[in-house]
């Protein structure tokens, strides 16, 4: 329930007090809107989860002679193990020397490479790799290269992603409970200091916030767990191999679930004081000093919390992280404050008969300014993880975030209905302000629907159900006084049920509010995908790389005229080369030799050379068979990888006059 669902006393709903709930409820719509308008937004290029942007060989090169080393160069900083990088030859051997890989890397290029045996046979190469980059995230991939021409190879391209499988379903799982804990656990918390602080005793909300510690608790510790298999070999046993889990503590990630774990201790002192000597406190100005303590000690260990997200995920990483990571952290506290209250909230509604209208009127004013932060936020990590309009509506984690969206929008929604029960609730559905109960004054509605006025119980206002009488039964029968007490207690604890529950007013809240708490269900759902799917900046930057590295420089034939003199007697003329389709891979070379009078001329012999002297490849001798007079052919010319050749030409016109002439043509 958002600030469209605070209750108001005195106007009736028709009064300019009611409008300017829904006046600010159209503001927040409006900024929400306004995350699309600044999606178009530009900015340098930015990764979370990181992608290999380039490699050497390329993917799908032929090169002529085995390389010493194959190198990878990837969107932004990654750990790599020993085995991280390996290159296997057509019969699935390791062709590297199995060395940890070297770093590479200059300025901002992130870049490793392993070498590779001497005297490399033939044949397909695969690439396969394995990293985690800066964001927390397993990222695998493979390729493959050729040496001379393609050939069978055994090796089968692994079609699954590390982090997949069995132990990536639990660790998804772990990581959807953490975030549901952190939710309750804050915003329970919160929900009582600040809306409801008669709520910390409570016992339906003190089992939601341990409920919440302990969610988050048993979270956290199968995260650390899992963490070795789910960045590693995807095998469960793997989860309890202890060499295992000390490398994982020595990783950023594993750092920051281990500081989880400290503030969760913290927290649980924190929980124990909030629903014991606070909860008992009678004198007001002790409880409020004790309130302040409580909210300070709690803001600071649900901020440390919230950080350990901040500072291991995708707030890390990228373009301006010293700004985006405390921007995640009241992001992750907003969120809690948000949909955590509103959690308190239905339980309260459902679970006891005494929550007062002040205290929904507060939360309606905390989940505003709740509301407010995650647009605001919610915009800058959007435009800062997105970017573009393609990127939004073409990656997957573009629909992902248009969905999420979505349920924002629905959510809100939602919270006008239920903004709309709470004034019937307040105000008697309009029809009078007050009614008077007992000798006391309170707004119309509120004692028979259950919420009492601030400050005032509904046990002192319930109703007037029959109940028995013990006045006569405990001097004769202590054992029957005590029985009959109980009945007393249950009977009016029904009555008070049965009137809380057949007022319609707080039933529609319930249901309103009910719809909120499973629409933020989902809602959370969408968000820890988000948390786990490649931003949709890195994968158009991946997706960039991959096209600039294998699409064609030209869009068809490449021909080119190369004037020569042999210097002996009908020795000039001209060589006019065509080479389809001018791509990396094989192609087709077309030559004409043309005598000076512009005819075809007949010469014994014509060779050519192809040399990229920006990666010393070649020279990669080709040698055409003859067709027709003056014209030469041949077929399956293997370009190994894209750049500017020098392609040299050789043409002999009689046994001792030849000559060779050169020019660069740019190829794939």
């Amino acid at each position: 329930m958002t600030a469209a669902t605070a209750p108001h006393f005195g106007p009736t709903p028709s009064t300019p007090a009611i409008r300017r709930p829904l006046a600010a409820a159209a503001v927040l719509a409006a900024l929400v809107g306004m995350v699309f308008g600044l999606l178009l937004g530009g900015a340098g290029p930015a990764s979370a989860h990181a992608a290999l942007t380039g490699s050497d060989p390329q993917d799908g090169a032929v090169v002529a002679t085995a390389p010493k080393e194959v190198t990878l160069t990837f969107s932004e900083q990654v750990a790599l193990g020993d085995d991280s990088i390996r290159i296997l030859d057509p019969d699935g051997k390791r062709a590297d020397t199995g060395a940890v890989p070297r770093d590479l890397q200059s300025g901002s290029t992130v870049k490793y490479g392993v070498s590779l045996h001497a005297g490399l046979p033939d044949g397909t190469y695969t690439v396969a790799w394995q990293a985690v980059s800066a964001d927390s995230h397993p990222v695998s991939g493979a390729f493959t290269f050729s040496v001379g021409a393609p050939s069978k190879t055994t090796v089968a391209l692994p079609t699954d992603q590390t982090g997949g499988g069995l132990v990536g379903t639990l660790y998804e799982i772990a990581r959807y409970a953490a975030y549901a804990g952190f939710i309750l656990l804050a915003g329970g918390s919160a929900f009582v200091l600040a809306c409801w602080q008669r709520g910390a005793g409570a016992r339906p909300l003190q089992r939601l916030v341990v409920r919440g510690w302990m969610t988050l608790t048993v979270a956290t510790l199968a995260m650390l767990l899992l963490r070795n298999p789910y960045t590693g070999s995807g095998k469960l046993a793997d989860a309890f191999d202890l060499d295992g889990l000390k490398a994982v503590l020595d990783t950023k990630p594993g750092a920051a679930l281990v500081s989880r774990l400290l503030l969760l201790g913290a927290s649980a002192l924190f929980i124990a004081v909030l629903f014991g000597a606070y909860a008992k406190r009678e004198d007001e100005r002790e409880k409020k000093d004790l309130t302040f303590g409580l909210a300070i000690g709690g803001t600071v260990i649900a901020a440390g919390i919230a950080g350990t997200w901040a500072l291991a995920e995708h707030a890390s990483t990228g373009i301006q992280p010293g700004i985006a990571m405390p921007v995640d952290v009241l992001h992750l506290l907003a969120v809690a404050a948000w949909l955590g209250g509103l959690t308190a909230l239905l339980v309260a509604l459902y679970r006891t008969p005494d929550i007062d209208a002040t205290a929904v009127r507060r939360f309606s004013g905390i989940a505003f300014g709740s509301v407010v932060v995650l647009a605001a936020t919610g915009i800058y990590q959007s435009w800062r993880q997105v970017g573009t309009w393609s990127a939004l509506t073409g990656t997957g984690y573009g629909q992902l975030l248009l969905v999420k969206v979505g349920l924002v929008a629905v959510l809100i929604g939602i919270a006008w209905f239920s903004r709309r029960w709470t004034v019937r609730l307040v105000t008697g559905g309009g029809d009078a302000s007050t009614e008077t109960r007992d000798g006391e004054t309170a707004p119309a509605g509120t004692a028979a629907a259950g919420i009492a006025p601030a400050g005032t119980s509904t046990t002192e206002t319930s109703g007037s159900a029959e109940v028995p009488d013990i006045s006569g039964a405990t001097a004769e029968d202590p054992a029957r006084a005590a029985q009959l007490a109980r009945q007393q207690a249950a009977v009016a604890t029904a009555e008070k049920k049965r009137i809380r529950d057949a007022d319609p007013d707080r039933s529609g809240l319930r249901r309103s509010v009910l719809a909120e708490v499973g629409v933020a269900v989902a809602l959370l759902a969408v968000t820890t995908v988000l948390t786990s799917t490649e931003p949709a900046r890195t994968e158009e930057e991946a997706a960039r790389a991959s096209t600039a590295a294998s699409a064609p420089a030209t869009a068809g034939p490449v021909e080119m005229k190369l004037p020569f003199d042999t210097g002996g007697e009908n020795g000039k003329g001209t060589v006019r080369m065509e080479i389809t389709p001018a791509r990396t891979g094989a192609n087709e070379l077309h030559l004409w030799v043309d005598g000076s009078d512009g005819k075809p001329m007949d010469v014994p012999e014509v060779k050519v050379a192809f040399t990229l002297e920006s990666k010393d490849i070649g020279p990669l001798p080709v040698v055409p068979a003859r067709l027709t007079e003056g014209h030469w052919t041949a077929d399956g010319v293997q370009i190994p990888m894209a750049g500017n050749w020098k392609v040299a030409v050789t043409v002999r016109t009689s046994d001792i006059d030849q000559t060779t002439i050169d020019k660069n043509m740019k190829i794939g």
